[in-house]
């Protein structure tokens, strides 16, 4: 029903943040640490491609099957009271579930890139004899 505006508004918080952290991470003497060569605002762009991507492709689903149309009230749930409730509740459950799971991913996601950048730096410094 609109399980995908759940992961929408998480992609919108998270954008937001990451545009935050790009700025202050342009500014000289920036007190956010690039300690493994990826910066926050990147791994924060992982993310937002993950999140908008999905939930482009979860409202295209919804249109198809008739869910979503474009004419208010936008969300064919909202139209009688009594879908209101299981709409809200499917949102809570499913919506929320999808959220954390892509979540979870980047964070594995961003652990395993992390991982590989420090093997590759301390191959290159063992090659380099330093």
């Amino acid at each position: 029903m609109a399980c995908f505006l759940v992961v929408a508004g998480e992609a919108a918080v998270t954008t937001v943040v990451q545009k935050v952290i790009e700025k202050k991470e342009k500014q000289p003497g920036s007190e956010i640490k690039n300690i493994s060569g990826l910066s926050w605002s990147r791994k924060l762009g992982w993310l937002n491609k993950m999140l908008w991507g999905g939930t482009l492709l979860l409202a295209l689903e919804h249109v198809w099957h008739g869910e979503v149309v474009p004419w208010w009230p936008f969300l064919t749930a909202m139209e009688n009271p009594a879908d209101i409730a299981p709409m809200l509740h499917e949102m809570a459950t499913v919506g929320g579930a999808m959220a954390v799971t892509v979540t979870v991913v980047w964070v594995i996601m961003v652990l395993i890139a992390e991982a590989r950048l420090k093997a590759s730096a301390k191959v290159n410094t063992a090659g380099t004899g330093v």
